[in-house]
């Protein structure tokens, strides 16, 4: 199979807005290693591969699921974009769901 033929990266599933649950974003959120996920997407979108966990150590597979957890409590955007993916903090829907709530988290100590 050439590059040509290889699929598409897949449309990974996100919940809508209205679905996002206040106990499954702070369990996402208790995790230092997806919290600093988080603060990285802070400012503005970021290639997967760009993102790092503190500890270089840590497997890949690791981050794959630190990354999921985040996804499907509707913090992060997970998107095909090429050969790789782009991750987005879910900002505007998290501050309309739970205003102040990512603020007060991503500020903390």
């Amino acid at each position: 199979m050439d590059k040509a033929d290889k699929p598409a990266p897949e449309q990974l599933a996100h919940p809508r807005e209205d679905e996002i649950e206040l106990a499954k974003v702070l369990f996402a959120l208790s995790d230092p290693a997806r919290l600093e996920l988080v603060r990285q997407l802070r400012d503005a979108p970021l290639e997967a591969a760009r993102c790092h966990l503190t500890d270089p150590s840590i497997p890949k597979s690791t981050k794959s699921h630190q990354m999921k957890v985040l996804r499907e409590a509707g913090v992060i955007r997970n998107d095909p974009k090429g050969r790789g993916r782009l991750l987005s903090l879910r900002r505007g829907e998290l501050d309309r769901r739970f205003p102040g709530l990512l603020d007060a988290v991503l500020d903390a100590s």
